[in-house]
């Protein structure tokens, strides 16, 4: 299988508490393509006990989430579909991103897959919108590691 791309918004970006997730070669391969953002509005909000990061399948909803491209290998999209409990807590789904570029550049979009949210709380919905996560944002809401759980 050749390498797929995948967006992720989260945890996962670079300088997040799962990044290292992406560049341990046990878990397969990921190579950066770029850093961009949805071209539909998502709502992302930062939900459950664990304060983690949900973007919810509403798009036309919320911002343009900001997060970052790498392909990845067939070990790492297996590895990645557990890690995200996919199917079950979240569901693999194809989006366009916007790769960001040189101002007055041609914009290049992408397809991609994420990881997303389709079945949740609907108080969920009502949670602030982000357009761009980080565990140590303004918003308080400090992520809770597996290994704390």
């Amino acid at each position: 299988m050749a390498c797929v791309l995948v967006f992720v918004y989260g945890t996962l970006k670079s300088g997040q508490p799962n990044h290292a997730l992406l560049l341990d070669r046990a878990n397969g391969c990921a190579t950066f393509r770029g850093c961009g953002r949805t071209l539909e509005p998502f709502p992302l909000v930062i939900a459950g006990p664990y304060n983690i990061p949900y973007l919810l399948q509403l798009p036309g909803t919320g911002h343009c989430v900001r997060g970052e491209v790498y392909a990845v290998d067939e070990p790492m999209l297996r590895f990645l579909d557990d890690f995200e409990d996919c199917p079950d807590m979240y569901q693999r789904t194809p989006a366009t991103i916007v790769l960001d570029g040189e101002p007055g550049a041609p914009q290049e979009t992408l397809q991609c897959f994420l990881y997303s949210k389709a079945t949740y709380p609907p108080e969920w919905v009502c949670l602030p919108h982000h357009e761009d996560y980080d565990s140590q944002g303004a918003h308080g809401l400090r992520y809770n590691p597996r290994e704390n759980r």
